[in-house]
């Protein structure tokens, strides 16, 4: 299967289980199950390409000239992170289904994690950093959605934005770092930069890319500083915790640091800060896993030591601790997922996850016991479990890893941080399971149906024959650590054993899990010291750091940001005419290379119509209809001059512009008083004077002195004019221009109309059912109601008019790619035939006829417009590139076809929706409480005539 259908399926997916929402819990998890299922099979047909050492690439040029390609590329370590994520993400989704409540909207829930998870294979499979940090971010976003997925949970939403926040930032950073090794390399493709280690490390800038990188990576993981957000995103799900624990979100920084371990390691800035974090993280974490009562809780923070553990061992640079950081990502992934549906389960059955409420359960819950003491024993690395294998070599390469001059530092931070990951390992068994029955559980607890315990007896079968054979784990293991060492050393000849010898590491595993039980044994009174004792909590120092950075922000904003619109336009005024004078006054000017154009009558008359006009708003801007009417013919005078500098696309755009403008500020004017209050003093409109005109001089100042001057830079008019016809096969520059040349801005333009658009419906709509509706109901008009609101001449009019003006749309929409018009002059049009309607008729009247709704019109032309852009992908070529062609159909000539045209119909349908979206909103409104009549469009009424008749009769 593709790479790109891998990525784009769980997002394709996410779809489905909304539309799915209706069938039942069943059909919305089965859907996703079978999205997840489908993509990763897709992914195990490149498996024996992988398996050959081989490299599966894949790519586009999205817009190379940014260095933004659609690259993807799947080698060890993407295959493996893939795996992981479908993989656990399928269990999950099986999970789930049984875990959430009947009351919680499985459609939302699914649909989020599909978002999730494609954004994850979209950070593994990414060859471009570009891209990479575009999935990057929506896995934030999409965490975030999941985190707070529980909205009516106060605790649910501070800890998505907290996650939000942390890992938000830290991807700031990313960002810039990676930015910075692109420009280093010359090229943001992955593949060309990890070949280029030299030239990075000799870089001056290697160490702000290092750091800019590593707080991305640190963020995403928890590593310390960071660490205090990933507790808090526990208020999630269970099967949230469980997959963005155990296989996704905070394995992000970790593949990260993996992916860019051949060419960021093995110099002493990367060793100090990695490693130096990694302990410290790893030793932290256990620590206060250890005294945590909340079972959810502990395992986050177990969470917390375990990435400091796999941090620390790619710290070290060596091809050995990265071989380990890869084995222990594969155990940690089960053990730990399968901790957290465990937990899970034992809130679902008992009604709680304090461990002070809960002991003997292995008797009431006999399957749920054996899968969570096989994984908790497995976290703490006891024999015969995968978890002790990875310890092993983690123990192992401490011992040979020397920081700060000290060659016992590591191994003894190491040795404590295993001592009290194993201590709240056991905690976890004895305090959970073990003791006497109680008889004040919240709910009687009992083991739950299979499709809750299934799963994580799955894992923790995973657990026991990787733990018991685990040279059916090296070889792939040994596959994805060559992915990770990239060539730069090779990998280790060592092999994974139970048993090798009497190590220092051994003796160092008897003390960790002899500690162990030790503080199990004194857990009360150490507990008793740990709550005494003074210790900083990073929440707090984290709402700390929120609040005063709000404070600040509100004491520089406020002054300026306080409502004024002249305020913030006297601001920008002045400063670009002050930028402006400096660079006037310190540059130097040309001399002339063109002569002043002579003016007719009529182009004198205009301008000064034109002015006459402007003054005119300035003095009699109060009044807003006579200002709406100068407007107009501001308007109309620069309409005129379009046409007299021959750009009659612009012309013709402007005027349909002016008309569907007007009549849209008519509706909105309809809800304001006649006359604007003064409300600034003599000096402040004085200052604004002095302000407009001063800017108004320097602008037509500038436009002389440029107008009588060529530029030294050619104009890009020159390429346009040149490769029009034989690029885009048209002979109207302007539309090519849209369509082709520069359609990714106008597809851009399209959807931000369309949002316009629903924006103003969605306030209308606020208006039509919020507590404002009583009062714009019973809205009185200022002044009595015209007799004849939709005259009979006008109806009648209106009617012939519409085909004709249709007719004309239809015309200028087909002539556009060779003569002026094109799909937003069309599209207007075709809005002013349609508007003429809802003037003549009335709204109800209109309304009543229309098949389309206004929004679905919008969505048709965004899709279109799309679609047609995706369409060039198929042929290899970049987003939107147009083709042509020319045709003869009997017995008529020969003509175009273009795909241009569909694009450009995208264009006009997201036209006209928008435009009368907007209009229809603003009529609902005017509508007050006289309701037209959709029966009798016109003042007319037959059946009273009628009745008149007969009443003369």
């Amino acid at each position: 299967m593709s790479l790109f259908l891998i990525v784009a399926l769980p997002f394709l997916g996410a779809l489905l289980p909304g539309l799915m929402n209706s069938a039942g819990r069943a059909a919305c998890a089965g859907v996703t199950f079978m999205v997840t299922l489908a993509t990763f099979v897709g992914l195990l047909t490149n498996l024996p390409t992988v398996l050959a050492g081989e490299l599966v690439t894949v790519g586009i040029d999205w817009m190379p000239l940014l260095g933004l390609n659609v690259t993807l590329m799947l080698d060890g370590l993407g295959f493996f992170f893939a795996c992981l994520i479908l993989g656990i993400g399928l269990l999950i989704i099986t999970y789930a289904r049984f875990y959430l409540a009947r009351e919680d909207n499985m459609g939302e829930f699914f649909t989020y994690l599909l978002l999730f998870q494609g954004a994850m294979v979209g950070i593994v499979l990414s060859d471009n950093i570009l891209l990479l940090l575009v999935f990057w971010e929506l896995t934030s976003l999409s965490s975030f959605l999941l985190i707070g997925y529980w909205k009516h949970l106060p605790e649910g939403r501070q800890g998505a934005r907290m996650a939000l926040t942390v890992t938000g930032m830290g991807g700031l950073a990313m960002i810039g770092g990676m930015m910075i090794l692109g420009q280093i390399v010359g090229s943001y493709d992955l593949s060309v930069i990890l070949q280029n280690r030299d030239l990075i490390q000799a870089d001056p800038l290697y160490l702000p890319a290092l750091i800019l990188i590593l707080l991305g990576c640190f963020t995403k993981s928890a590593q310390f500083p960071f660490h205090f957000w990933l507790p808090h995103a526990m208020a999630a799900p269970t099967p949230v915790s469980a997959y963005l624990h155990s296989a996704t979100m905070v394995k992000a920084g970790i593949f990260l640091m993996a992916r860019m371990w051949p060419v960021l390691s093995g110099t002493p800035e990367w060793f100090v800060i990695v490693t130096g974090a990694g302990l410290i993280t790893m030793v932290l974490g256990a620590v206060i896993a250890l005294f945590k009562h909340d079972l959810k809780a502990l395992l986050a923070f177990s969470t917390v030591s375990h990435l400091g553990l796999i941090t620390m061992l790619l710290g070290t640079g060596t091809a050995f601790g990265a071989m380990a950081a890869m084995f222990h990502i594969l155990n940690h992934a089960t053990f730990k997922a399968a901790l957290f549906m465990s937990a899970g389960i034992i809130d679902h059955e008992t009604h709680t996850r304090d461990i002070r409420r809960l002991g003997g359960l292995r008797h009431l819950m006999p399957i749920t016991f054996g899968i969570a003491t096989l994984a908790a024993l497995s976290m703490a690395g006891i024999p015969l479990l995968n978890g002790f294998l990875s310890k092993e070599m983690m123990l192992e390469e401490a011992t040979h890893t020397v920081l700060f001059n000290s060659p016992m530092l590591v191994p003894v931070l190491a040795t404590i941080g295993s001592l009290f990951s194993a201590a709240y390992c056991f905690r976890l068994i004895g305090h959970t399971f073990l003791g006497p029955q109680r008889d004040d559980y919240p709910a009687k607890p009992h083991d739950p149906p299979v499709g809750l315990w299934g799963p994580p007896a799955l894992l923790a079968t995973l657990v026991v024959v990787i733990g018991v054979a685990p040279f059916l784990a090296e070889p792939f293991v040994k596959l994805v650590t060559a992915s990770v060492l990239g060539g730069v050393v090779d990998v280790p000849d060592a092999h994974f054993k139970i048993w090798h010898g009497l190590t220092t590491a051994l003796y160092m595993s008897i003390i960790a899990v002899g500690g162990g039980l030790l503080m199990l044994a004194i857990f009360n009174p150490a507990l008793r010291v740990w709550d005494a004792a003074p210790r900083p909590e990073a929440k707090r120092i984290f709402d700390a750091i929120i609040a005063a950075s709000v404070s600040l922000a509100r004491k520089f904003i406020a002054p300026l940001h306080d409502g004024s619109f002249s305020r913030y336009a006297a601001i920008m005024a002045v400063t670009v005419l002050a930028v402006g004078y400096h660079a006037w006054t310190t540059g130097t000017v040309a001399p002339a290379t063109r002569i002043l154009q002579p003016a007719n009558f009529v182009q004198i008359a205009g301008w000064f119509m034109l002015v006459a006009a402007t003054v005119g708003m300035v003095f009699l801007h109060r009044d807003r209809l006579l200002s709406l009417i100068l407007i107009g013919i501001v308007g109309l005078m620069v309409s005129v001059g379009f046409v007299v500098f021959s750009a009659p696309d612009l012309a013709m755009t402007q005027l349909t512009v002016e008309v569907v403008t007007i009549i849209l500020l008519l509706l909105a004017l309809n809800f304001l008083p006649n006359k604007t209050p003064i409300e600034s003093s003599v000096t402040r409109r004085t200052i604004d004077g002095v302000i407009a005109v001063a800017v108004g001089v320097a602008a037509a100042g500038l436009s002389y002195h440029y107008m009588l001057r060529d530029t030294i830079i050619p104009s890009i008019s020159e390429y346009h004019l040149a490769n029009s016809y034989k690029g885009g096969g048209g002979t109207n520059v302007v539309n090519v221009i849209l369509v082709d040349f520069r359609g990714f801005d106008t597809f851009g333009e399209i959807i931000v109309l369309g949002i316009a658009a629903l924006l103003i419906y969605a306030l209308t709509e606020t208006l039509l059912s919020g507590p404002v509706r009583a009062r714009l109901l019973n809205r009185k008009p200022d002044q009595p109601r015209a007799g004849n609101m939709h005259p009979m001449m006008m109806v009648v009019m209106t009617r012939v008019i519409m085909p004709v003006v249709l007719m004309v749309a239809f015309y200028i929409f087909w002539r556009g790619h060779n003569e002026p018009g094109g799909g937003f002059i069309a599209g207007l049009v075709a809005s002013i035939a349609i508007v003429m309607q809802y003037m003549a008729s009335g709204f109800g009247w209109t309304s009543a006829r229309v098949r389309y709704p206004y929004h679905g019109v919008i969505g048709a032309g965004v899709l279109i417009a799309g679609l047609t852009g995706i369409g060039s992908w198929f042929f290899g070529k970049p987003f939107l590139t147009s083709d042509y062609t020319y045709v003869r159909i009997p017995p008529f000539e020969k003509f175009e076809l273009a795909t241009a045209a569909l694009f450009d119909l995208g264009v006009f349908l997201a036209v006209v929706g928008a435009v009368m979206l907007s209009l229809e909103s603003f009529s609902r409104l005017a509508r007050r409480a006289h309701v037209d009549d959709p029966d009798h469009p016109m003042d007319i009424d037959p059946s009273r005539d009628d009745e008149t008749t007969k009443a003369e009769a």
